[in-house]
């Protein structure tokens, strides 16, 4: 582990709680969780940040899972499906990333992040009643077909190629195709978060870019997290997640605009 001091080593457990949180809840923890790395290890090179910020994270997005599946139906088989398709996508997403330009992808993610916002807040009823949810009711064959291509797929595609944001694009798309409340949605990305994560830290491991005493530590604290903000989705309902998913949905549109004003 790299030589840190201990307020520093302090607020980044802090900040990985708070991802774990966030990302039971709605997805986007790493929208914290990886500009504190970046920020409390600046001479520590991007792999290593990158691998550590995979490594804790995957602890705190099983542990929301197992979390949520105690709780709430889930229909894990099709959820591992999407996942499979999702880790696919991502990895052919990061085969095209070096011929993306940063720069013309954000003010797009921008505009549609901004439509996907007007339509939760005119769409009240979005996220709040489950259709096919776990609980026996059948699912149209070509809802899961989509779901598995276009959510798993697409959205995976778009992880390797940018990435943020991804855990609630995943939320907004299982809720829209599948007609998911937003508790059964946010199960679902974590399962599926799972599999994408397993993918990228077993991809890291092997280029030795782990920073494994570190995130050990911080892992701690994202699983308290991650546990605490599935158990407040459950408890407080579709309500709930519907506030921080807008909460969520604004802090990224602003950091897009933040990193396209800078660039």
């Amino acid at each position: 582990m790299p030589d840190i001091a201990l307020t520093t080593l302090i607020l980044l457990c802090l900040a990985a709680a708070a991802a774990g949180w966030i990302d039971a809840v709605v997805g986007g923890g790493g929208l914290l969780l990886l500009p504190a790395l970046l920020l409390g290890l600046p001479h520590v090179p991007a792999a290593q940040v990158l691998g550590t910020n995979k490594a804790v994270a995957i602890v705190g997005t099983s542990g929301a899972a197992v979390t949520f599946l105690r709780k709430t139906p889930v229909r894990v088989g099709l959820a591992v499906r999407i996942g499979l398709m999702a880790l696919a996508g991502s990895m052919t997403g990061a085969f095209f990333a070096a011929g993306i330009s940063s720069e013309v992808l954000r003010p797009v993610i921008m505009v549609v992040l901004l439509g996907v916002a007007a339509f939760v807040m005119l769409r009240p009823s979005f996220g709040s009643a489950a259709e096919g949810d776990g609980t026996g009711r059948p699912v149209a064959r070509a809802r899961v077909i989509t779901a598995i291509v276009l959510v798993g797929g697409g959205i995976g595609f778009y992880d390797g190629l940018f990435g943020p944001g991804t855990g609630t694009f995943l939320v907004l798309g299982l809720t829209a195709v599948l007609h998911l409340d937003l508790v059964t949605a946010s199960a679902t990305a974590k399962i599926v978060n799972v599999c994408t994560n397993a993918g990228a830290l077993a991809m890291f491991a092997y280029q030795g870019t782990v920073l494994w005493q570190l995130a050990a530590v911080m892992a701690v604290f994202n699983l308290a997290g991650g546990m605490i903000g599935a158990r407040m989705a459950l408890s407080r309902g579709s309500g709930f997640v519907r506030a921080v998913l807008l909460t969520v949905v604004f802090s990224l549109v602003a950091k897009l605009g933040f990193d396209q004003w800078n660039a």
